[in-house]
């Protein structure tokens, strides 16, 4: 036992073997373990920064859930509104993981200016609208005063203000249709206030967010209706239990939707992400191991002197094997170690760089997300450890066939 461990001592150190063949097969198979990791984990990195980023920006406009009036129809226009007054406002006593409830109402509309002109869904809340997301994305201004007894104070996307070259705290007319009567029109003006960019070209084309009471001036509703209520959640994974729950809590005239009910194609879309992380997790690590395959054949191959004299000295062919199965352990956490310092590198840079851009209108993002979690970089480490150690077992097995008598003879 004392030969094996000095043997593999030896093997570890590698400064003895520096110019032997095997050198550069290892120096390959820990660059392949290397690239796969940095792979994998930028893959991870921002299928999942993706999904976190456009989920958390369709929650910002819409909310998790919506509830809504039974007969209303798929658009998003606030047509027939509810009374604002329910057993669950301001708190849902009956459903837990609820973090705002809050009121709002639709209009659609048509700013105007001399030379130019844009239709818009005037988005009317209260002051119990969470401002958190617009906040973030807030890029001059700030967000309407509320709590005045009438405000005209209005926030717009910087596409719109581009398109209308508008600037901050300019007076914009808007005309509405009146409720009933399709050839009467009404004019307002509004003052902006705040100019913000969620990159979400869906929602920052034609959205106008403002006091919910002027909608319900406009709609000629009564102080107590509303166009519905948006429930933020304080776990996205629990949508469709809170969803089924909430739906079970609210009066028989009224009806929820989650996002993912509502916008079914962006989700189905986004949920392929987990598959093509899956499938590049799956292929580096098929990669990665075969390369470590070749280095471990190489290995063995090169020391068949060194297996037969062990062999002749008492050794087991377990042992040996073991010797051999420890280098290519730490040749691997080598290129694992080496791989997550460059791919965590390359992830903190565009996080706090933001160096890698997209299209808008493609991605509903600006800049490409970065999420990553230290729970999965750990799995990913041990996971991508453990099955190229086991890719490595069935080809140990060459030791068994080398015979101690025709090695040493050719020694």
């Amino acid at each position: 036992m004392n030969y094996e461990l000095f043997i593999a001592k030896r093997i570890i150190a590698g400064k003895k073997y520096k110019n032997s063949i095997s050198s550069p097969i290892i120096k390959i198979a820990i660059t392949a373990i290397s690239l796969g990791i940095i792979i994998m984990l930028i893959a991870l990195a921002t299928g999942s920064g993706l999904q976190y980023k456009i989920r958390d920006k369709m929650a910002g406009f819409k909310g998790h859930v919506q509830i809504i009036n039974y007969d209303a129809n798929n658009s998003d226009v606030s047509v027939v509104p509810i009374k604002k007054d329910q057993d669950f406002y301001p708190n849902f006593k009956n459903v837990d993981g609820i973090k705002n409830i809050q009121a709002f109402g639709n209009k659609f509309g048509i700013l105007r200016t001399k030379t130019d002109f844009e239709g818009i869904i005037f988005k009317g809340v209260s002051n119990d609208y969470d401002w958190t997301f617009f906040n973030e994305y807030m890029i001059e201004g700030r967000t309407p005063n509320l709590n005045l007894p009438r405000t005209k104070e209005v926030l717009l996307s910087q596409t719109i203000i581009n398109r209308l070259q508008l600037k901050l705290n300019d007076t914009i007319l808007a005309t509405f249709v009146k409720t009933g009567n399709s050839k009467l029109t009404s004019n307002k003006k509004y003052t902006i206030v705040g100019i913000y960019n969620s990159g979400f070209a869906e929602f920052d084309k034609n959205m106008m967010i403002g006091d919910l009471r002027e909608v319900q001036n406009l709609n000629k509703w009564k102080e107590n209706e509303i166009g519905g209520f948006e429930i933020i959640l304080d776990d996205f994974n629990n949508i469709q239990e809170k969803g089924e729950e909430i739906y079970s809590n609210i009066g028989a005239t009224l009806n929820s939707k989650t996002i993912i009910d509502s916008y079914p194609t962006v989700f189905e879309w986004i949920q392929l992400f987990d598959n093509n992380v899956w499938f590049i997790i799956i292929l580096m690590i098929l990669v990665a191991g075969i390369n470590m395959i070749t280095a471990l054949l190489v290995l063995i191959l090169e020391r068949v002197q060194m297996i037969g004299i062990l062999k002749a000295l008492g050794s087991t062919n377990t042992s040996i094997r073991k010797i051999f199965l420890y280098n290519a352990s730490y040749l691997i956490l080598k290129g694992l170690f080496c791989g997550n310092i460059i791919g965590l590198s390359i992830i903190f840079i565009q996080y706090y760089f933001k160096v890698i851009t997209l299209n808008p209108e493609t991605y509903y993002v600006t800049t490409m997300p970065v999420h990553i979690s230290f729970t999965y970089i750990l799995l990913l480490n041990i996971g991508t450890l453990i099955m190229s150690f086991l890719m490595l077992i069935i080809p140990s097995y060459i030791i068994t066939k080398i015979n101690p008598s025709k090695s040493i003879k050719f020694a």
